[in-house]
């Protein structure tokens, strides 16, 4: 029987562990960052190399028995591999944009509700590739959790549904799509075997029992997206439960009983665990904050705020014109005047206005069909301001708390642990 589960998440700075016992408690958490500071390397050969290196460590310190191992990486981040899965090339990063005039002409192909549209999106990166001398041999395209997914296993024919669905996959039919398949003709063949995130996959390849010192009957389950492993750690499971992120940018998320969609806002929806999840971003957030305020002035300053009052303040806190979500406006130009002359009132105004833009942003998920909102789960920076969580309750009308974990390792330990019950082992 498998007692222990890890997950593993490639993030942008660098890689981190996770180690589930029987319990559920964590019992081993490691990093390691990445060659470049802050910066994912394109080279698969360096991701190989960061997560061998944790679950050498890792399996150092456990007992010598199964374990149960699932991958969360990058959004959209796409590789092209030979039939050994073998990279051709460099990887297209998660926030690679050059695939413009892809982006157009998948514009004027593809459904509007569908996860393709942008030049970051995977889709459009695999019609940029098409041109591109590596596909003359490739055999597969796999996103980076697929790909390490397929180090673990040993076959790199697997997709997971959380990847898949911005490389075209229709999570509400489940498959990939007539129309394309029928523009991608021949490279439609590149296009993995997708199963829902949280399947057991098959044993550890004895390569990868060799390299990262795992037991050899150790179970490999299909991983998914950093961001939707983010949202498994916060353990929210149901759908009145919203999960918003206060990090760089404002990122709100929630689970709904069927599946919504608005593209022009960014709203579109995965599958998890028998569920679906929803939600958006904002292009305001902390950075707006960082802006203007050093993170010991926020903290000084927040000290003297009356989070029960209002500022009097009107701000639509953005750092440049444009906006996603929850309108969806190009132009959005900043509002963030009247400035006061004491910096508290001013941050007391942006925090205001990015907590008004938060509610307005579950109001436009709720207009699609998502539940009534009955509290909200912070993860992120913000989440240990005391007096912005006070500013957000006043203004959501619900109770905000700080969810209990947050990081996206110990969301993919809980999806790895997912697939020990369902494989029965």
């Amino acid at each position: 029987m498998i007692r222990h589960c890890i997950g593993i998440d490639l993030g942008t700075s660098g890689v981190r562990a996770e180690v589930l016992g029987p319990d559920g408690a964590i019992v081993a958490g490691l990093r390691r960052a990445w060659p470049e500071a802050g910066r994912v390397p394109a080279d698969a050969a360096a991701w190989w190399h960061g997560v061998r290196a944790l679950l050498r460590d890792l399996a150092g310190r456990m007992p010598a028995e199964p374990v149960a191992v699932a991958v969360d990486g990058t959004s959209a981040t796409l590789l092209a591999t030979d039939g050994d899965g073998e990279a051709l090339g460099p990887a297209l990063m998660y926030d690679d944009a050059r695939a413009v005039e892809q982006a157009r002409l998948l514009a004027g192909v593809a459904p509007r509700d569908a996860g393709v549209h942008g030049p970051a999106a995977s889709a459009a990166k695999l019609l940029w590739l098409r041109d591109d001398d590596r596909l003359r041999k490739a055999v597969h395209v796999l996103h980076q959790a697929e790909w390490i997914t397929g180090r673990l296993l040993g076959r790199f024919d697997r997709g997971d549904e959380n990847n898949a669905l911005k490389l075209g996959y229709d999570p509400v039919a489940g498959a990939w799509p007539c129309w394309w398949r029928d523009l991608l003709g021949p490279l439609a063949d590149l296009l993995p075997e997708v199963v829902p995130a949280g399947t057991p996959l098959g044993p550890l390849a004895g390569s990868a029992a060799t390299e990262t010192g795992l037991h050899p009957d150790s179970l490999v389950v299909a991983g998914t997206t950093d961001g939707v492993a983010g949202f498994l750690a916060t353990g929210v499971d149901r759908p009145g439960i919203g999960v918003t992120s206060l990090g760089s940018t404002l990122v709100l998320k929630q689970l709904c009983e069927r599946p919504l969609f608005d593209p022009d806002a960014g709203v579109y929806s995965h599958r998890v665990l028998g569920h679906w999840l929803t939600g958006g971003a904002s292009n305001s957030g902390g950075a707006v904050l960082a802006a203007h305020f050093g993170p010991e002035e926020i903290r000084g300053l927040c000290a003297g705020i009356d989070a029960e009052q209002g500022s009097g303040l009107d701000y639509y806190p953005l750092n440049r014109p444009g906006e996603r979500f929850p309108v969806s406006d190009a132009r959005l130009a900043p509002r963030l005047t009247p400035r006061p002359e004491s910096d508290m009132r001013f941050l007391h105004g942006l925090l205001e206005g990015i907590a008004r833009i938060e509610a307005a942003g579950y109001a436009r998920l709720q207009a699609l069909g998502a539940p009534a909102l009955e509290a909200v789960a912070s993860v992120g920076g913000g989440a240990a301001n005391p007096q912005w969580t006070a500013i957000r309750e006043r203004v959501l009308g619900v109770p905000v708390h700080r969810a209990a974990h947050e990081q996206a390792a110990h969301g993919a330990a809980l999806l790895a642990r997912h697939g020990t019950v369902a494989a029965g082992v």
